[in-house]
Order: C-alpha cells, then sequence, then structure tokens
C-alpha cells in the first residue's frame, strides 16, 4: 500500500514510521522548509508512551526527556504560593519533552524507505474509489492509495477535502505562545523546577533547559480569535506585569520566525475520513492545550490507523474502525479540556485561591487521584483498544 501522509509533526511522523515498519511505501510532504524548532514543553504519558515503547522508540525518548520533578506556582516577587507533583497525575510513567525534541526523535528514527520531503505544499486532491491523486504546489503529482492529513488544527487536507475551518473549529477563549531564549539569570532562577506565574487571566511558564536557554511557555484570555500580525509586540504587550523574572523573558522575546503563536482550540468533525482520506491527529480532533495529551493521543492515533490498515479488508474498512475505536478516546479529552478551562487558567481571584488550594492538597492520595481523574479524564490504555481492534484477550502492545 502506497500512502502520502500530509504533515511532518507528531502524528504524520509517528504514522510513517509505524506504516513502513508494517511494509508500506510511504512518502511524507511537509509545507514547512524543514524541521520546526518552535514548541513547548510536553508532558507525556498514557497511550502515547505505550506506542513509543511497542516501536521500539522508548529510549532515545528517554535520553531527550528532562526531568522535573515539581512545577511551582510563583508570585510576582517570586515567592512559592503553590507546589504540584507533575508526575502524580501521569497515572504511570512521564516524560517531560520538548515537542521539536519529540520529532526530531520520529524523524531522526524513520525507516530509510520514508521519503520525507520539506517544503512542498499540497494544493489539489482528487479522492477516488481505487485511490487519490495529491498535487502538489510544484506540479508534482502523486498517487497514492490514501491520503492521510496529519497537518494539523489549521490543516490543508481538512479544508480542501472537508471544508472551511470554521465548520469544525471551537475557540476556546485562549491564545497561547511558546519561544526560547538566552538569559543566564533566568535560567538559574529555573533551573530545578517548572515555574507558572500564579497570575489571573495570563501566566507564563519558564523552565530551564539543558543548553542553557530558558523555554517561555504563555497562555492569556482573548475574545478575539484573531493570530495578531506583530507576534513579539503581541507578547509584550499581553504579559507585561507579571513580575518576578518575566520583564526579562519579554525582552529577550526573538523575531517572530522563531515563536510558536496560535489559538486555543479543539476541532470538532462529524467524519474523520471520506473514502480514500483520513484525517489524524490535530486535524481530525484537536484536544486543545488544555487538555494536554495532544502528543500522545496523536502518537497513539497513529499507530492504531496503522494497525487497522495493516488487518482491515479495506482502506475505507480500516479508517471507519480507526475512527470507530478512537473517537471516544478524544472525545473525552475534548469535554474534560472545556471542564477545565476555568481551573486551567484563573480568571478571578476567588479561581486563584481555588487553584492553591487544590494544589495545596495533593499530597494526600485520594485527592490526587481525584485530581488526576479532573486534569486527565479517563485512563486510557492502548493495549486496551488494541485488544478491542482485534477482537483477542490477548495483549497487542507488547
Amino acid at each position: 500500500m502506497r500512502t502520502v501522509i500530509c504533515g511532518a509533526g507528531i502524528s504524520g511522523l509517528a504514522l510513517a514510521h509505524r506504516l513502513a515498519a508494517l511494509g508500506g511505501e510511504v512518502v511524507v510532504v511537509e509545507r514547512a522548509p524543514g524541521p520546526r524548532p518552535q514548541g513547548y514543553m510536553i508532558d507525556f504519558f498514557g497511550p502515547g508512551l505505550e506506542a513509543v515503547e511497542a516501536m521500539g522508540l522508548l529510549p532515545p525518548f528517554e535520553r531527550a526527556a528532562y526531568h522535573y520533578d515539581e512545577g511551582r506556582l510563583v508570585d510576582r516577587d517570586g515567592r512559592r504560593r503553590a507546589t504540584i507533583r507533575t508526575k502524580s497525575f501521569a497515572r504511570g510513567r512521564l516524560l517531560n519533552l520538548l515537542r521539536p525534541d519529540i520529532e526530531a526523535v520520529l524523524a531522526d528514527n524513520l525507516p530509510a524507505e520514508v521519503e520525507l520531503r520539506y517544503d512542498t505544499a499540497l494544493t489539489e486532491v482528487a479522492d477516488r474509489p481505487d485511490g487519490v491523486t495529491v498535487t502538489l504546489k510544484d506540479g508534482t503529482v502523486l498517487d497514492a492509495d490514501l491520503l492521510v492529513g496529519a497537518d494539523g488544527i489549521h490543516s490543508t487536507v481538512r479544508r480542501l477535502v472537508f471544508g472551511p475551518e470554521d465548520r469544525y473549529l471551537r475557540y476556546l477563549g485562549l491564545h497561547t505562545a511558546a519561544f526560547t531564549f538566552d538569559a543566564p539569570d533566568v535560567h538559574a532562577a529555573t533551573e530545578d523546577a517548572f515555574c507558572l506565574t500564579d497570575s489571573i487571566d495570563r501566566q507564563m511558564g519558564l523552565y530551564a533547559l539543558r543548553d542553557g536557554r530558558v523555554a517561555a511557555f504563555a497562555v492569556h484570555r482573548s475574545a478575539d480569535p484573531t493570530i495578531p500580525d506583530d507576534l513579539r509586540g503581541a507578547i509584550q504587550r499581553a504579559y507585561t506585569g507579571l513580575g518576578w523574572v518575566t520583564p526579562r523573558a519579554l525582552e529577550q522575546c526573538p523575531p517572530p520566525e522563531e515563536i510558536y503563536y496560535d489559538q486555543v482550540a479543539q476541532i470538532e468533525l462529524p467524519e474523520w475520513s471520506t473514502g480514500r482520506v483520513v484525517l489524524l491527529g490535530d486535524a481530525a480532533c484537536a484536544v486543545s492545550l488544555i487538555a494536554g495529551q495532544g502528543a500522545s493521543l496523536g502518537i497513539a492515533g497513529a499507530f492504531l490507523l496503522a494497525d487497522r490498515l495493516a488487518h482491515a479488508p479495506a482502506i475505507e474498512r480500516a479508517t471507519a474502525e480507526f475512527e470507530h475505536l478512537w473517537r471516544p478516546v478524544v472525545e473525552d479529552k475534548q469535554r474534560n479540556a472545556r471542564s477545565m478551562a476555568r481551573w486551567f487558567l484563573p480568571s478571578s481571584p476567588t479561581d486563584l485561591r481555588i487553584r492553591r488550594t487544590m494544589l495545596s492538597l495533593t499530597r494526600v492520595p485520594f485527592v490526587t487521584g481525584y485530581l488526576s481523574s479532573v486534569l486527565a479524564g479517563k485512563d486510557t490504555k492502548l493495549a486496551d483498544v488494541m485488544r478491542q481492534a482485534s477482537g483477542t484477550t490477548e495483549p497487542a502492545v507488547a
């Protein structure tokens, strides 16, 4: 089977790895000129970690990981207001990974047979009963058995095949940004924990990287979903006045091409596939930054889709089975994210105090279990989903 995957992000690369390992012919096209350096730190756990282990990639993932024992909420004077033991919420193993590092591990470990093309935009899609034809911006035409849109929340494949983005995007009232910078004083202040400002309607997180840089993650409320033209200026305006070391972070904010910036949103589609075209990851079902499990769900979903394509009697049957099995998982995470938006970014002094109180109770085991269910939703095991897919009681992920 020949597959064209649009998008060399986490989901697309994971699918390419798995399909090639199962004997498929794979071409990955990516509109960016190369691997993207922008992105934020991810708490990687759950079904994605199961998939990574099954793919034989756990060792390089572990080598790329950071180890933050705790997260801290700090006020504008740098005083600790609350502490959270991050690994206590993961229900098992957890790796702290930068998004670009996840993509790098996946790309570096692709089977040699995978063809990876950067700076290659998709412009047309012709879906036929017996296959799909893809036209690229340089006029190249690719024929395949299947086209997978793994090109993110603003998916080109989804727009060309399923219609305009505004039909499916649910804006959650937040903007987010991430960037890295050099500031030894900030690195020293953040090197032993993930630090987050204890603030209302906007917050900035800072954490030290192993190369001496500092990574910043920020989120703020905005009634307008429009992405600003001047990213650096917009960030500096939105987060001024937070105190502590944030003025240094804003001062060192890099130029726009080195900034990750987007709206916080979810994608809700009535169907993830049509004919020989299927959507994967954020293109099909973005759960949003608030859910905090997009990378894990993207890799696990890719693993499941590859399994169905390898075992179902027809491609259309495989994509339908994939959606039937995986949609309940991601819809649970989407609902959970919407319900916890108030907790994620407090909108009043009362909400701020509630969050501090909840975090102060996390050392109590039953409280930690409750908060874990609130933050992460249902505990999903990829092995259980794979058993359901195969109709066997034998573990399918090992």
